[in-house]
């Protein structure tokens, strides 16, 4: 089983994006299953297949620990590792080709904790990646673009892991402002500029960030999605294929050529 693990801020969209994407998997008759590691959420789109709250509860957390909300979620996080082999042992029960892994709306709460590392590597580093969630809202300005990439690539760091970045929720926007946020992706040269257009205290800043990111190359490809509209899919499982099996699966081929059409 290959784990995809959607990571990014609060708000970027992770759990709706799995139930479409799943959605279109199951559709595209790829076999697939969904993990919520959220222990906080109250409701999810989808079904989860493994939920962590049937090992944590955050209510349980609170009380047993005399914490509040914040404090419960740090502890609830850390206790995932305390419980993985009974998480490992039910995936275990699958044998689906993929496994969508909803990771905590508080993007810190997973991207930098051991406990993650203990998840990854129990359930196969090597057969995992993650899909970065850009929110659109907050990467509109070149500021907030640069600062979503400097967290981007904070996590790529810290999970050591291939990474798709995914600009999400692209239903909410203009075409003009997609291809602008695309655009900055692949043409660093116009990001820059853009950047030095921008007239406030953060400048400076942000172009030192830039030229960090640049330097040691954890610019890439972005990709375009919108669970709404059913958009990018094919794309993005195009780049998980590639990845995961050198883009030797043609199960799907089908559905991506209706797609394009």
């Amino acid at each position: 089983m290959k784990f995809i693990y959607f990571v990014g801020t609060a708000g970027s969209g992770k759990s709706t994006l799995i139930n479409a994407y799943m959605e279109w998997l199951n559709d595209a008759g790829i076999s697939v299953i969904a993990i919520n590691l959220d222990p906080g959420v109250d409701t999810l789109p989808y079904k989860a297949n493994v939920d962590i709250r049937d090992w944590i509860a955050i209510d349980e957390v609170m009380a047993k620990y005399n914490l509040g909300p914040n404090g419960a979620q740090i502890v609830a996080a850390d206790l995932m590792a305390v419980n993985i082999q009974k998480i490992v042992d039910a995936v275990a029960d699958f044998d689906d080709t993929y496994a969508l892994v909803d990771t905590p709306g508080q993007l810190e709460l997973f991207a930098f904790r051991e406990s993650s590392k203990v998840i990854i590597e129990s359930f196969g580093k090597n057969d995992s990646m993650v899909m970065y969630l850009y929110d659109p809202m907050i990467c509109k300005t070149p500021n907030g673009f640069i600062s979503s990439t400097v967290l981007a690539s904070l996590v790529q760091f810290r999970l050591e892991l291939p990474m798709i970045n995914i600009l999400t929720k692209i239903d909410v926007l203009e075409k003009k402002e997609i291809d602008k946020l695309l655009s900055w992706y692949d043409n660093l040269d116009l990001l820059y500029d853009d950047i030095l257009n921008t007239t406030n205290s953060q400048t400076v800043v942000s172009a030192e960030l830039f030229k960090a990111i640049e330097g040691v190359g954890l610019f890439g490809q972005m990709y375009a999605a919108s669970s709404i509209q059913n958009l990018g899919f094919d794309r993005i499982y195009a780049v998980m294929q590639l990845e995961f099996f050198a883009g030797e699966d043609d199960s799907i081929d089908e559905e991506i050529d209706n797609d394009d059409d």
